[in-house]
């Protein structure tokens, strides 16, 4: 889906015509590159999680019982999660650098690095802008599914067969791809034309 909508996208930015039909036939050469890129995102990923996990099992345990204690782990984690972030950014770039012919990971991901350079803090405030509409778009949508799928199911036990949270789940998680797709490639875009010196 990543890879077809920013085949497609540039199509578009190109003032061409492209078909989907096309952008699912052509789009797909570096789905191995961005196999990689995915991997590289989830190791940058992994001391988030890690701190998430460490600070859910020690606020169990009881051990956050002291203000003290509880605000050096809250620090920690969030200093942590926030190191994670700092990662990603680049990295989600380096996906939209990818889809260039004959670009490699490692060099899709150096020369997103150079993209951001001096401008991090302003494209991370960018992205988490665009996941902060997602969660409520999904809240939104998901919410009252959610109840109405409770509801019916109750009042007709009949279509205890029917899938529709998941169905739900599904679309949104492919309209969401398909919508960060296109608001970081324009952002890229916008990134790379951009002639202001970096902060």
């Amino acid at each position: 889906i990543w890879l077809t909508t920013i085949w497609l996208v540039r199509g578009v930015t190109a003032g061409k015509r492209p078909k989907i039909r096309d952008g699912l036939y052509n789009a797909g050469a570096p789905v191995i590159a961005l196999s990689v890129l995915v991997f590289i995102a989830l190791v940058q990923l992994l001391p988030a999680a890690i701190a998430v996990i460490i600070y859910g099992a020690a606020d169990t345990s009881g051990m956050l019982q002291q203000t003290v204690v509880l605000m050096l782990a809250a620090g920690a984690a969030i200093l942590i999660v926030t190191l994670s972030i700092y990662w990603l950014t680049s990295t989600l770039f380096a996906m939209v650098i990818i889809t260039l012919p004959g670009m490699y990971p490692l060099e899709a991901a150096r020369l997103a690095s150079d993209v951001v350079l001096g401008r991090r803090m302003r494209i991370l405030l960018r992205l988490m802008w665009l996941f902060v509409v997602l969660a409520v778009v999904w809240a939104v949508v998901l919410i009252p599914v959610i109840i109405i799928d409770g509801a019916l199911k109750a009042a007709i036990p009949a279509l205890n067969w029917l899938p529709l949270v998941p169905l739900v789940a599904l679309m949104l998680a492919a309209l969401s791809i398909v919508a960060s797709a296109c608001y970081i490639y324009l952002f890229y875009r916008k990134v790379v034309a951009d002639d202001s010196a970096p902060a």
